[in-house]
């Protein structure tokens, strides 16, 4: 059972006819923008959508959903994944490195729904680093920043590239370990007042609905 796609799908069927949607970033979304092409070719909709990231722009035109950008058009849903979700529905993105497009577009829109599978679930935010993008010749000062916060920063590093992930806006990310986070909302916050932090990986107070993948079906919560 491919908990992702089941996930992705049910997403794809809260998208009505005439809505402009934001497009999320991830292998989970991934399903959800499959399935939404497939409703548009299917029901002759008329959905355009914002993407997130270089991804999620060509998984659109592969599967024909015609494209805007926010410049023209207000989001009335986004869709996107999330590497950490809590019960307060507060979550931890970037594994993808494209958390600060899609913090935009997420926050934006008039309803945020996020598509995860079960192992995504946890009773507090920490398990998975905090990802932040990052102006590169901020790199000795954020860290040394970090480290007095207790965190463990480290650059994340290409696979198949040397050197370090280079983002859509041409940036580094540090990927931050706090173990426990207690109140993400101040986290959050924080870090983004670090000089040369462009964007941070923690979402607060965003999110409309979570749709959860699990062996049982789909959970909605």
């Amino acid at each position: 059972m491919n908990l992702k796609k089941n996930a992705g799908y049910e997403a794809a069927n809260e998208i009505t006819d005439g809505q402009i949607v934001g497009l999320g970033t991830g292998s989970t979304t991934y399903y959800f923008i499959e399935k939404l092409g497939m409703r548009i070719k299917k029901e002759e909709m008329e959905i355009m959508g914002i993407p997130t990231s270089y991804q999620s722009r060509l998984l659109a035109k592969k599967f024909n959903i015609p494209l805007t950008s926010l410049d023209e058009f207000d989001i009335d849903v986004a869709v996107d994944g999330a590497d950490e979700v809590d019960l307060n529905k507060n979550l931890i993105k970037g594994g993808g490195a494209a958390h600060t497009l899609e913090k935009i577009i997420d926050y934006s829109a008039e309803k945020f729904i996020v598509v995860v599978d079960e192992s995504k679930l946890v009773n507090q935010l920490g398990n998975f680093p905090v990802p932040l993008e990052i102006i590169p010749s901020s790199y000795r000062l954020i860290k040394n920043i970090l480290l007095n916060m207790g965190s463990k920063p480290e650059i994340r590093m290409g696979k198949r590239k040397d050197g370090p992930v280079i983002t859509d806006h041409g940036n580094f990310i540090i990927d931050a370990e706090f173990n426990v986070i207690d109140e993400p909302n101040l986290l959050e916050t924080e870090l983004n007042s670090i000089p040369g932090v462009v964007e941070n990986g923690i979402f607060t107070n965003a999110v409309d609905a979570v749709f959860v993948g699990t062996s049982k079906g789909i959970k909605k919560i």
